[in-house]
């Protein structure tokens, strides 16, 4: 082997051990922060191809992040950060916990009632609401009558959650019995355009389990699957209806909202929840427009509070105990903050 042969075999060693090394040394580190949100959500992906789309997703979350963050200007404000959906992108986030056709089935609605001559009746606020005689901080969590938070995955059952959370709570108000109520019977049985877990709307099932004096039973007795079943018949003992139900618009009128809180109980709202995907604590101030036409999920209000310096809602979501607070958000009061005050509905139980 003559020198110059002798060279460049050394140096394709040198190559193979010094040179490949360090490439990949480089590319974990560049990963670095990817691989510790993996560990730290036990997040596994099928091939290398979903890892490289998803680590995509994540690095544009850090960029959405840091532009969320960029218009906090109190403590109090909302923080966004690393949260268990940050390796998806916007789209597939909407795609897997939203409802982006919640506007349509809305206005479906309100087109059959006109259509109907108003056979469905409601109780409606009757004059201007007024948060002088109400409590300035109130909370239901407080008074034993909420449940503990639920986590729909997904499954796009927002309106069913909601909606029999409120039961749960006006049941336990009235009773003193605090239950947690059939999830699975809403998405397997309510009608009226409601689909299980392809979507709803909360006045339209709402509707329904009137019309219907439908019995919604224990979720003991018809347990959560988080899929679209058959309808089952049940014949337990225990059962709750709903008594009367109001649906309405209080855009520019929240003190109605603050007000039905305090006097009746929790309500349901129809929200944009899309900037969510990153929240982590805080109230949300900005970056989550109110126009109908963003509405793609529902939560419940559970309470509020007048005297903090950024007067908020307290939201109870169904995405698990650890999205935001432990389950729940905080939403300002006043501009019809994510859409909230565009569809509320409150209920009673007999």
């Amino acid at each position: 082997m003559n020198w110059y042969n002798l060279f460049l075999t050394v140096a394709f060693i040198f190559f193979l051990f010094c040179y490949i090394p360090i490439t990949i040394k480089k590319t974990s580190n560049s990963h670095g922060d990817f691989n510790r949100f993996l560990e730290r959500y036990n997040k596994t992906y099928d091939d290398d191809k979903q890892y490289q789309e998803h680590y995509a997703a994540f690095k544009n979350s850090t960029d959405s992040i840091a532009k969320l963050n960029n218009n906090r200007k109190s403590k109090l404000s909302a923080l966004y950060g690393l949260t268990k959906f940050s390796d998806m992108t916007e789209s597939e986030f909407k795609d897997r916990y939203l409802q982006s056709d919640l506007p349509t089935r809305i206005t479906n609605r309100k087109l059959r009632r006109s259509r109907d001559g108003g056979r469905h009746k409601h109780h409606h606020r009757n004059k201007r609401a007024t948060t002088t005689t109400i409590p300035l901080k109130f909370d239901w969590r407080e008074r034993g009558i909420v449940t503990k938070v639920n986590n729909q995955k997904k499954c796009g059952a927002c309106w069913a959650f909601s909606t029999v959370q409120n039961m749960e709570s006006m049941y336990a108000l009235k009773y003193k019995n605090l239950t947690s109520l059939s999830v699975q019977q809403a998405i397997d049985c309510a009608r009226y355009d409601n689909d299980g877990c392809n979507g709803g709307d909360d006045c339209t099932f709402l509707q329904w389990l009137k019309d219907y004096s439908v019995k919604v039973y224990s979720d003991s007795t018809y347990p959560l699957h988080l899929k679209n079943e058959v309808c089952k018949l049940n014949n337990d003992s225990f059962f709750v209806q709903v008594d009367k139900y109001a649906c309405d618009s209080f855009v520019d009128d929240e003190a109605y909202i603050v007000q039905a809180i305090a006097t009746i109980g929790p309500v349901a709202v129809a929200v944009n929840a899309i900037s969510w995907q990153h929240y982590v604590g805080g109230i949300i101030q900005f970056h989550c427009g109110g126009d109908f036409d963003l509405l793609n999920h529902s939560v419940q209000l559970v309470g509020y509070d007048l005297t903090a310096d950024i007067p908020y809602y307290i939201a109870r979501n169904s995405w698990g105990e650890d999205f935001g607070d432990k389950g729940y958000l905080y939403l300002a009061i006043g501009d019809n903050l994510c859409g909230l005050a565009n569809e509320v509905s409150a209920l009673t139980v007999l």
